[in-house]
């Protein structure tokens, strides 16, 4: 991997990584694209620099993790059913899922799912005032769903917002808590992934991990920002005609 290729990675993790569009998929696609042969380290790379944009959440909503200790248990509860999935399906995930074809076909099927439910997502009122009130039970829920964004393509973001919505909040509540959960998912499954892989750098991966985490923390930051005003204003519908987009060309080039 190079330089020039680590900040491209870097700034497609952290624009994506908290859209309804997949992080995993989208770094598999463009590392696809560049050539980049997988190894320990680009697998290393793809996990560390997930770790730079889950920091630009915790700096943007330190205030909410600060002033409500209900939220962590809920956040907690939330997690339980990936983190159980995850334990269990890990091999085979990573085995048979990571492949284009497979994030192909989730991100043009969870395109469709996302423009069918706009119209739900847009009108939803929400249940409670502040995604704080959240219960435990919708909490636990939203987790399950969270399972299906194991699947390359399918998009953690996409599949927690969804499940925001079908548990009592409404877009812009779906977004935060999506935003929320996605400290302790990911730091579990970073972890997670880190132990598995074996790590040895040299000064010139070192750099580039480095690099790798503080672009994705500024992107990610920048992302999430315009995307709360996006959803605000526009709903998620052209989040779902990217998704089939993106999907359907390539699988178009995988094609031929």
């Amino acid at each position: 991997m190079s330089f020039i290729q680590s900040i491209i990675i870097a700034i497609v993790e952290g624009i994506t990584e908290f859209l309804p569009v997949s992080s995993t998929g989208h770094m598999i696609l463009a590392s696809t694209l560049m050539k980049i042969q997988e190894n320990d380290f680009v697998k290393t790379f793809e996990i560390f620099i997930q770790l730079g944009a889950i920091m630009a959440i915790v700096m943007l909503y330190a205030k909410k993790f600060l002033q409500s200790f209900s939220i962590y248990v809920k956040l907690g509860i939330a997690f339980i059913p990936t983190a159980v999935v995850g334990y269990i399906a890990y091999d085979f995930i990573k085995g048979y899922l990571f492949n284009s074809i497979v994030v192909a076909v989730s991100l043009i099927v969870g395109g469709i799912v996302l423009v069918l439910i706009d119209q739900k997502l847009t009108t939803k009122k929400s249940k409670v005032e502040v995604v704080e009130d959240i219960s435990y039970k919708n909490s636990f829920f939203i987790g399950l769903i969270q399972c299906f964004s194991m699947i390359p393509g399918v998009s953690r973001a996409a599949a927690t917002i969804i499940g925001g919505v079908f548990n009592g909040l409404d877009k812009k509540q779906a977004t935060e808590f999506s935003f929320l959960l996605a400290v302790p998912t990911m730091i579990a499954a970073s972890g997670y992934d880190l132990l598995k892989t074996p790590i040895s750098f040299t000064s010139h991966e070192v750099v580039l991990l480095a690099t790798g985490f503080v672009v994705a923390f500024f992107t990610a930051w920048l992302a999430v920002k315009v995307f709360l005003k996006i959803v605000e204003n526009y709903g998620f519908k052209y989040f779902g005609y990217y998704r089939i987009l993106v999907g359907a060309i390539f699988l178009l080039f995988f094609r031929f």
